[in-house]
């Protein structure tokens, strides 16, 4: 019983925010488990997903570091404690709501509730697109960064965005909304 309490403790990820302010519980699933109980660590491998109220991580392999319980009189550790990160790997999506990005690598830290996310980084909302090499942002406040390649002012090494006006706009009091761009001439 101790050794199945020690597995739960070390494969939940307990304190996980990745949804904006939510109290929500993190809900994992893979194709297998596999945990560390004396390094706090679980691997979730195959099919990875962390599911939290609208937000979703998936990964081929999720890496879950939960922070080390302060040891004991006598040595014993206390068990693994919250989340502190998590570490995606091979074809990461991370998706909320009506954004969703895509990248190579991801990284997650619990105590700053950022993303950083590596690898040919793909954003997309509804049917603007922003591309780079890294992306930074919190997952509470929405704030981020995106960074291009290292290799120099290239143009393909530089963030690049497409973004798309909104299709409606409001007009004089008492017309309808047209379509944005005006009537065809």
């Amino acid at each position: 019983m101790a050794a199945l309490a020690a597995v739960l403790a070390s494969a939940a990820p307990a304190g996980a925010q990745i949804a904006a302010n939510s109290k929500a519980p993190v809900d994992v699933t893979a194709d297998e488990l596999e945990t560390h109980n004396s390094s706090c660590e679980a691997i979730w491998r195959g099919n990875a997903e962390a599911l939290q109220d609208t937000a979703r991580l998936r990964a081929d392999v999720l890496h879950m570091f939960n922070k080390q319980g302060v040891a004991k009189p006598g040595g014993q550790s206390s068990g693994c404690g919250d989340l502190e990160r998590m570490e995606a790997e091979g074809s990461v999506y991370y998706v909320t709501g009506d954004q969703k990005v895509r990248s190579n690598k991801a990284v997650y830290e619990a105590d700053s509730t950022t993303i950083t996310m590596t690898g040919d980084v793909v954003a997309v909302k509804g049917q603007s697109v922003l591309r780079g090499d890294r992306m930074v942002f919190n997952t509470q406040t929405g704030e981020g960064q995106m960074i291009g390649g290292a290799k120099g002012r290239d143009a393909k090494d530089r963030p690049r965005g497409v973004f798309y006006p909104s299709q409606t706009t409001s007009t004089k009091e008492g017309q309808a909304p047209s379509k944005a761009g005006g009537p065809k001439k």
